[in-house]
Formats: C-alpha cells, structure tokens, sequence
C-alpha cells in the first residue's frame, strides 16, 4: 500500500520542479526583452494624455500602450519612438532604433498614408456624398499603394532585427451604428469611416501574415466602447487639441490595444 503513494509523491515533486522551472524560464525571459516601439500617433499615444517632455510634437504618452506594457514587464531594454503623424517613410526612419538585439517590437502604421485626418475632416464639416468620396480614395489607396510600403517597412524591420518578434496593431472602428448619439455626424457617415477602417485592417493583416509578423485586430474588443457606443467611449470624438480627436484615450490604450499587444 506504501509503494502507490510514494511514487505519487515523487512524481508530486517532479510536477513541482517542473513548474518551479517553468516560472522561472518565464521570469528570465522577461527580463531580457530588448523592446522598441515604432509607429504612429496610436502607437505614441495621442489623445490618452500625459505626454513625455522630451516627445515634443510626437506626443507619446505614458498611458500608451508601449509605455504600459513596458511597466507591467520591466523588459531589459525599452525605446519609444512612435510619433504623432508617422507614415511609412517615418518608420523606415524610426527603425534605427533596432538592431540584432532587439527581441519586441511593436507598430501601428497606414492610416496616415491612406489620408485618415483629412478624410474625417472631410466627414466632419462636409456632406454626405463628400464624406463618401473621401472614404473611397482613402480605401482605393489602402488597396492598392499602401501594400508595397508596408511591405518595405516590414522587410526594413526584418532585416533590421531578425530576431525579433514584431507585432502590429491595426485600427479600431470609431463608431457605433445606431447608436446612442444625438449629435454629430449621421450613420451613413458613421458606416463609410468603419467601412474604410475595415480596408486599412483587412490589407494590413495580409501584409503582416505575408511578412511572418503577428497581427493584433482591435475591433472586436472596441466592441460597444466605439463613439456612440453603450458602454464608456474609449475614444475622443471631435476634441481640443484637434490632433487628439478620433484617437483612444487612455482607456483605450489600457483595455483595447494593451491586452491585444500581450496576447498578439
């Protein structure tokens, strides 16, 4: 009767040193990330406030995701250089921050490229048919020229830091159709601008599997936390600084684009 249990216990402290090995292989791995994050204003953190002083007109923020995941892991080595209004050809310059070392990146790129200010300028003060057209050369472009320069900023960042794990994060929708606004811009408005974030998304997420990278999609969890949505807004609607409107705020970047970076 004393032979079972004893080889129970002994396979009791297996499991144990096992798991005791596995925590810390986790805790080391940790520690020696070498993290940089590239991208645009949603990478940088506009609209979520508390800015970094030597950002200047980058705006990152604090409350970013990048600076978020970097406090909660305490990576080995952290470089935050998105910036407000960063194109493709800006990131093929941001990625002088990586090198062979370099084991995490993160970005958000495209909506720049494709006219995403200028497009909800347009939605905004204009009408409907103007919004429409707008829309459609912002989702004509993201089709059929954004996919060769994010194909080069992608090789750039492969070639830059083959290493590295690279994540990158697509765009919310903005708006919830039908939803609990009174005020501002109407449904057929509201539909053509998640219909040209579905674009910028969808030929994003080719490029990125195509490039062997990891695509984090963010829509489904902005669910409901859209502008006009039932639960509390995670972004800014028309706003001052205007530079901050249509962008997360900080609860955007928290519980949107923080868990969705982790788990990409």
């Amino acid at each position: 009767m004393l032979r079972p249990a004893r080889a129970l216990s002994v396979a009791a402290i297996a499991a144990l040193l096992t798991l005791t090995t596995l925590f810390t292989a986790s805790s080391a791995n940790a520690a020696g990330v070498n993290y940089v994050a590239l991208g645009d204003s949603y990478s940088a953190g506009v609209g979520a406030g508390s800015y970094l002083s030597d950002s200047g007109s980058c705006k990152r923020s604090t409350n970013a995701y990048p600076y978020l995941w970097k406090n909660a892991h305490s990576p080995s080595s952290f470089s935050f250089v998105a910036c407000s209004g960063a194109r493709t050809g800006d990131v093929l310059n941001q990625i002088s921050a990586l090198s062979s070392s370099t084991t995490l990146v993160s970005l958000s790129v495209g909506g720049n490229d494709a006219g995403f200010a200028d497009t909800m300028k347009t939605c905004v003060l204009d009408s409907d048919s103007a919004c429409l057209s707008a829309v459609s050369a912002a989702q004509s472009y993201a089709r059929n020229t954004l996919p060769a320069q994010l194909d080069k900023v992608y090789s750039a960042i492969h070639a830059k830091a083959p290493n590295a794990h690279v994540v990158v994060l697509g765009y919310p929708h903005l708006y919830k159709i039908g939803g609990s606004c009174i005020l501002g811009i109407g449904d057929t408005k509201r539909a053509a601008i998640n219909g040209a974030a579905d674009a910028l998304d969808d030929v994003i997420a080719k490029r990125v599997a195509n490039a062997g990278f990891s695509f984090g999609d963010v829509r489904s969890i902005f669910t409901e936390h859209e502008i006009c949505g039932s639960l509390t807004t995670w972004l800014n609607s028309t706003t001052l600084p205007v530079d901050e409107s249509y962008h997360p705020k900080a609860a955007g970047q928290s519980g949107g684009y923080l868990p969705v970076f982790t788990q990409s």
